[in-house]
């Protein structure tokens, strides 16, 4: 066996078919020396090991047959084993690099192919940063392309020097454009694990519809409400003023149409298990909306919503007035909402995730310390940090690090 004159630090590289035990068996080995462990890691995928450990390399060590004892051990359990030598001078290197810029990539979508992880993995590259980790966040998928997860994510764990991080996003925005897929970047901090209150829009995000432009319709002023809702939206009109319009529109609808309303909105995909893990996990959650409170209120009742902060459309004697009462919930009303939520739950900003549609929405999205456009208009898909359009709304849990096997509904 080498001694490695001069090395201070080996590498025990092990891999193989895996099998309960491996780990034991050869940690044993070392343990009767007392070796010291610099670090370890493992990984499995499918039925293959990769199994590596950093020791400090004595004399005791290289001069005992622990070395031969791995090898005959490894031989014996059918893994093979490589040993590699470094320098304390090497390692120290290695040491100082834990300071560097730390990353996390999600990739979501149908399917993951090849070519998706091609050009991810050369966008991080031409970033300056180094993959140092990959982790499937969903569940295993079928063979069989009729079955199997609706939904596939992984997150790549990337490190080194702090990246321009404007030009890194719009890379790999760039490549969501060429493929299906959903691709999110956040630094990768404790407040990443420790999130704790979300807020949602609620049209077009927590249910499926714009509920005023289903009450205009009703009111027989369905597509003049529905272009001015689909302007404001894109961030054409001011939203005071659009939604003051559109609502003047409905004048004369009767209560009994809001009613019939709230009994067949549907939920955005995705909803009930996104909320209902978020619950079971001790977050707070919260809907603000530039829509109505009557829909809202139900969705807070039939959820288990934490607060709710929309509009009330005003009613006199059974009819619908055309007026709403102020302040009306624009933008600017939803991040004050955000931020005073967040100060009554004692949270810092970075603890918050904010989700959203509309160009109403980017002021929250902008104040939190994770805004994600889901399924957005291309104003707001282009101007929020992160985005997902290709899978339901609990697409979420994945980038605040829950694995499908962690899902709690």
């Amino acid at each position: 066996m080498p001694v490695f004159p001069d090395a201070r630090v080996l590498h025990i590289d092990i891999t193989g078919p895996d099998r309960s035990g491996v780990t034991h068996a050869l940690t044993s080995i070392l343990a009767r020396s007392g070796v010291r462990v610099l670090d370890i890691g493992q990984a499995v995928i499918h039925d293959a090991l990769a199994l590596g450990m950093l020791v400090e390399l004595t004399d005791d060590l290289r001069a005992s047959s622990l070395l031969t004892d791995l090898l005959l051990q490894a031989h014996e359990l059918g893994v093979q084993i490589r040993f590699t030598a470094a320098s304390g001078d090497d390692y120290q290197t290695w040491v100082s690099g834990q300071s560097k810029a730390r990353y996390l990539v999600s990739v979501l979508g149908r399917v993951l192919t090849a070519a998706h992880l091609a050009e991810v993995s050369g966008a991080i590259a031409a970033a300056g940063l180094n993959i140092d980790r990959i982790d499937r966040l969903s569940e295993r998928s079928s063979i069989d392309t009729n079955g199997g997860s609706s939904r596939v994510c992984v997150e790549l764990a990337a490190s080194g020097r702090q990246v321009n991080e404007p030009e890194f996003r719009a890379a790999l925005m760039a490549i969501t454009t060429r493929h299906d897929i959903d691709i999110a970047v956040q630094l990768d901090t404790a407040y990443r694990r420790y999130r704790r209150l979300i807020a949602f829009d609620m049209d077009s995000t927590l249910i499926q519809t714009e509920v005023i432009d289903e009450l205009a319709a009703l009111a027989g002023q369905g597509e003049q409400v529905r272009r001015i809702t689909e302007a404001a939206m894109r961030g054409e009109l001011d939203f005071q003023a659009s939604f003051r319009q559109r609502v003047a529109l409905l004048k004369g609808l009767p209560e009994s149409a809001l009613r019939h309303l709230v009994d067949t909105v549907p939920l955005m995909d995705g909803a009930e298990r996104l909320i209902g893990t978020l619950r079971r996990l001790g977050y707070k959650t919260a809907i603000l909306s530039g829509g109505f409170t009557f829909v809202g209120r139900e969705l807070q009742r039939r959820l288990g919503i934490d607060y709710l902060h929309a509009n009330e459309l005003d009613i006199r004697d059974g009819v619908v007035t055309g007026e709403v009462r102020e302040p009306i919930v624009d933008g600017a009303r939803k991040a004050y909402h955000l931020a005073d939520i967040a100060r009554t739950e004692g949270l810092d900003m970075r603890q918050v995730v904010a989700v959203g549609d509309g160009a109403n929405d980017l002021p929250m999205l902008e104040l939190a310390g994770l805004g994600i456009a889901f399924r957005a208009k291309p104003l707001v898909r282009r101007s929020a940090r992160q985005a997902i359009s290709t899978v339901g709304l609990d697409g979420i849990l994945y980038l605040i690090g829950v694995r499908d096997r962690e899902s709690l509904v």
